[in-house]
């Protein structure tokens, strides 16, 4: 049975990564075996909350855990994945974060990567089926156009903070021991912009809405998640910037229904049409085709148009069109129409409706 993930880290489904990571470092700490020596339960929930931040921080993976409700293959993705699995930037972290709690220390403050946007896109069908290329207004986060991200005024740069030599920490001793502490002057920046830049106030950032083109690739569905690098918010102090998540929302077809790479299509014909036989033409995502309906045709029989439904979004092969043959009843008759139909019912009797006699015999057998 699949764990739910997002239910051990106790954020929501739609968590940004920076909340799923906060919501993991804070759960290692609380459960990290350094924590509760031979405790077996807090082990194992230990390896229950690296199970799934390994899962839902990998963007691809989470997309087919959301898709599927299951992590898929690859390390770290399935079960007896442990605390020894952490990775080595994330146990980092964690220590560094333990010693915090234990010796009141302060890490120096680290430039921070931009944030991930999303951005919910919604297409036709025939969109989906064969891919399209959009371009969308994004607003986000840039670096300042006055002063290309540095925060100081033009001409200027940022002087190295004299109280903690540009360490963002400064260190007191307490007894036995030295405790580092954030600088007081500086914020933990290591650096001090006496003259800020007067576009971004020294933020080194600034709001813009930014075009962007993004390609669709055939095949995909509602759900579906893609991931454009780069395209999200600016970063701090120079740090990296975030990407962009485009989430896709595929909209309804007034003839067709997708399963999964098919298309499922209803297509209603004459009583007469059904029971003579005749050629019709019916609507598939390349255009109308000509399908041969054979005499005695029975409502619900299902004719396959191979290669007529929508590519696959991993292997590009399309899917097939089932089309679902409807016999529709007439519902007016004049009086000629009555007429033949009354007759022909007089002459027919039970031969020419073998389904018919096969049914009232099954219930003549009951009873």
């Amino acid at each position: 049975m699949s764990k739910k993930f997002y239910e051990i880290l106790g954020v929501a489904h739609d968590a940004s990564q920076d909340d799923i990571k906060r919501a993991f470092r804070k759960l290692a700490q609380k459960y990290h075996p350094d924590k509760h020596r031979g405790e077996k339960e807090a082990e194992e929930k230990f390896k229950d909350i690296n199970e799934a931040y390994e899962v839902l921080k990998d963007p691809s993976k989470r997309a087919h855990y959301d898709r599927f409700g299951t992590a898929g293959p690859g390390p770290g993705a399935g079960p007896g994945a442990g605390y020894n699995d952490v990775g080595f930037g994330d146990f980092q972290d964690i220590f560094s974060d333990v010693f915090t709690d234990f010796f009141g220390g302060s890490r120096r403050a680290e430039s921070h990567r931009g944030a991930d946007l999303r951005y919910d896109l919604e297409i036709t069908f025939e969109e989906a089926a064969f891919g399209t290329e959009k371009v969308i207004q994004i607003p986000k986060s840039s670096n300042c156009s006055t002063c290309n991200g540095t925060g100081a005024k033009k001409g200027t740069t940022a002087e190295t903070c004299r109280s903690c030599a540009g360490q963002g920490q400064v260190r007191a001793q307490q007894g036995f021991f030295t405790v580092a502490k954030t600088c007081p002057s500086c914020r933990g920046e290591g650096k001090i912009i006496k003259n800020p830049c007067t576009g971004c106030s020294g933020t080194g950032r600034e709001r813009k809405t930014s075009d962007i083109s993004v390609k669709i690739p055939p095949g995909v569905d509602t759900g579906s998640r893609l991931r454009l690098t780069g395209e999200g918010d600016a970063g701090q102090r120079g740090a990296p910037r975030g990407d962009l998540y485009i989430v896709v929302n595929v909209k309804e077809h007034s003839i067709f229904e997708r399963q999964n790479d098919d298309v499922v299509c209803e297509v209603p014909i004459t009583f007469t049409q059904a029971t003579l036989g005749a050629e019709i033409g019916v609507p598939t995502l390349d255009g109308p085709v000509k399908i041969k309906i054979p005499a005695g045709t029975q409502s619900h029989r299902v004719f396959r148009l191979t290669g007529k439904g929508i590519a696959s979004l991993h292997s590009g092969r399309r899917g097939d069109e089932h089309v679902i043959i409807k016999i529709e009843t007439p519902s007016k008759l004049n009086k000629r129409q009555r007429e033949l139909l009354e007759e022909f019912a007089r002459i027919s009797g039970e031969e020419t409706s073998p389904m018919n006699k096969s049914f009232f015999d099954k219930v003549k057998e009951l009873f």
